[in-house]
């Protein structure tokens, strides 16, 4: 069991190209107690042993196959005695200590369950990335963003809600957020039912059921964020798979 005061875990697949700057950055700008996993879902181009060796303070979970976002995360729940959990793509890269800043804002405020922080590009353009719950409507503008209304994605973004200060939401997305390690154990942790995709947002609604989730833009993460679903066909029938399971999970409304 891990007692550090917070532990992250990042999920890896082939992550040569970023996992480098993901972790790297993590372990410097860190200050507070800290450990790390990485759990790996069967890496065909070497990610977990350049991790074993270039970051021999991180543990390194190899998964024997491919089992997807939220249970790989799930996998190590079992290792966690930490007081917060992180849950951090790998294609992740902080520029300051942001964990401490969200600890502490969380120690303040007790009745947070999950932090969420500002995501930016590496460019330091802010990332569009819904608050809301999603709806098919939502859904649809971010697919087509560039060509739809402007004002459902500023919607599904709280964009005109004022948070350029700390306020509550209804839906984190899963690059990078802080929980409670006690409640992301009384969840259980991911809905099993995603393999990769909506799990964060079904997270979110369960955090939402016990406890308040907050974005907090104080802390600012950068996301090299590639949108694959996009370009890769598999990718995108299984967030349709996802999407499906979640709108029957939640409702369809």
């Amino acid at each position: 069991m891990d007692s550090s005061k917070v532990t992250g875990c990042i999920v890896t697949y082939n992550n040569m190209r970023t996992i480098d700057k993901a972790i790297g950055t993590l372990l410097k700008q860190t200050k507070l107690p800290f450990k790390l996993y990485a759990v790996d879902n069967c890496s065909t181009d070497g990610t977990p042993g350049h991790i074993e060796e270039k970051f021999p303070e991180v543990k390194v979970v190899r998964s024997a196959a491919n089992v997807g976002f939220g249970a790989g995360h799930n996998s190590i729940m079992g290792e966690l005695d930490s007081e917060y959990h992180a849950i951090i793509n790998p294609d992740i890269i902080l520029r300051d200590d942001v964990l401490s800043k969200m600890v502490a804002y969380m120690d303040e405020h007790p009745d947070i369950g999950m932090l969420s922080p500002c995501i930016r590009f590496p460019d330091g353009r802010p990332q569009i990335l819904g608050k809301r719950n999603p709806k098919l409507i939502y859904l649809f503008a971010s697919r087509m963003r560039g060509s739809e209304p402007g004002n459902i994605l500023r919607e599904y973004a709280m964009l005109d809600a004022g948070i350029n200060a700390p306020i509550d939401i209804e839906n984190a997305t899963g690059c990078f957020m802080l929980i409670r390690t006690s409640l992301f154990k009384e969840i259980g942790g991911f809905d099993k039912r995603y393999f990769m995709y909506f799990e964060d947002c079904d997270l979110s609604r369960e955090v939402c059921k016990r406890s308040r989730l907050v974005y907090y833009p104080d802390a600012v993460v950068y996301h090299e964020w590639g949108r694959e679903s996009k370009k890769n066909t598999k990718l995108r029938i299984i967030q349709i798979k996802s999407m499906i399971a979640y709108f029957n999970k939640w409702g369809w409304k």
